[in-house]
């Protein structure tokens, strides 16, 4: 079993960020806890909450991927999430339907998702929207929908302390991941481009990446984290050099290494592969030259 527990890091007068084992690795993450003069309030409780969860509230999701909810458990209070991924908050059936897995591979998901990551619907769960403010007293948390991972992954502005919580827009090498059949390569683009926007002080990531200091600093890391985008658009136009379909895209691999198995590598890359041939064909650097084979132009 993955080991849990936590460390913690103050921001600002009220802010603590709950770094997760192995550094928030998958299949960890890293929390927030944000108090206020009324209310304390938990962003992401993670595995490493498991046993160990400090008091709050409220908790705030910021979508419903396992790695951001194995530490829900441990609260029986208000639990809220962006209202387009409620239903998956809700239904531990409605989370794996959206990973879009082949049939024989959905119940071994969802046994691992109970099991491993102590998913249970949370039918009380409640929704949010984008602007949404949730005062603590003294200390205001403000929804940002910074939607393409889900299509309800949201962001979290902390103030007065100045701290952003942009969740899985998480700056790691990987590079963004919208491989879920609610997921949008277009709205994960616009995200980035949002985060950018806003200026604060600290800007915490649900991984390896952790916190980090400055608009500057956080500007040049989301330029190497949209890079890996920009990369995979390369890749398939040097691969559609010759007529493809999308399984050939697909067994060529966008996404993951060749030396990564398991049930959602194919699935991930036909809708990634998928994605970015859509908007390829769009700007007129692709043509489907025959029905289901696509070349670069």
């Amino acid at each position: 079993m993955p080991s849990t527990g936590f460390t913690e890091t103050g921001y600002g007068g009220g802010v603590t960020v709950l770094v997760g084992a192995e550094r928030g690795a998958y299949p960890h993450a890293n929390s927030v806890l944000v108090r206020g003069s009324a209310e304390t309030l938990v962003v992401d409780p993670s595995l490493s909450l498991v046993g160990t969860a400090p008091a709050a509230d409220v908790v705030l999701v910021s979508h419903a991927h396992e790695d951001h909810v194995a530490g829900l458990g441990e609260y029986e209070v208000p639990v809220h999430v962006h209202v387009r991924d409620l239903a998956a908050l809700r239904s531990r059936a409605a989370m794996v339907e959206g990973f879009g897995l082949p049939p024989d591979s959905a119940a071994q998901t969802e046994r691992m998702l109970r099991e491993r990551f102590h998913v249970r619907d949370r039918t009380e769960a409640t929704g949010f929207e984008d602007g949404t403010v949730f005062d603590l007293g003294g200390r205001t948390v403000t929804v940002v929908h910074l939607p393409g991972h889900t299509a309800g992954h949201c962001g979290f502005l902390i103030e007065p302390d100045g701290f952003l919580f942009v969740a899985d827009i998480d700056l790691t090498s990987f590079g963004p991941y919208y491989g879920d059949v609610g997921s949008s390569l277009t709205d994960f683009e616009a995200s980035m481009r949002r985060c950018r926007e806003i200026d604060a002080r600290w800007y915490g990531t649900a991984h390896q990446k952790g916190v980090i200091e400055g608009a500057a600093e956080f500007a040049e890391r989301l330029d190497a984290f949209a890079g890996v985008t920009a990369r995979r658009d390369a890749t398939l136009l040097a691969f559609l050099a010759e007529p493809r379909t999308v399984d050939e895209i697909a067994g060529h691999r966008l996404v993951y290494r060749p030396h990564v198995e398991g049930p959602q590598v194919l699935p991930v890359e036909r809708r990634t592969a998928a994605r970015h041939l859509d908007r390829l064909v769009g700007s007129g650097q692709v043509l489907e030259v025959e029905p289901g084979r696509f070349r670069a132009t």
